[in-house]
């Protein structure tokens, strides 16, 4: 009976070892297919990035073009008014039908 339930005891432990090989290979070929797609996933940024790096310099030259056409609308104002007589009217929110 003892040798028996020494025979039992190995088996288990080497069942027990199985077992955890199979989950330790699972979780690392897991883990390869991750790193691979988060290579893939790092080159799509870094191209993502290099295409955006025009955008910095034009959005500075758009915000200094808004900013001179900024100033010149209270000159455009002043003028509105002095030709009109008053006020400029507001722009319709409606849209004419021609």
């Amino acid at each position: 009976m003892r040798t028996f339930l020494i025979i039992g005891t190995v088996v288990e432990i080497l069942l027990v070892a199985v077992v955890l090989a199979v989950y330790l290979a699972a979780v690392a070929r897991s883990l390869l297919r991750t790193s691979a797609l988060l290579g893939k996933v790092a080159f799509g940024v870094r191209a993502i990035e290099t295409q955006c790096d025009v955008i910095g310099p034009a959005v500075t030259k758009i915000n200094g073009q808004l900013a001179t056409i900024a100033g010149a609308l209270d000159g455009v104002a002043t003028m509105a008014e002095a030709a009109t007589g008053g006020p400029a009217p507001a722009p319709s929110s409606r849209r004419r039908r021609d």
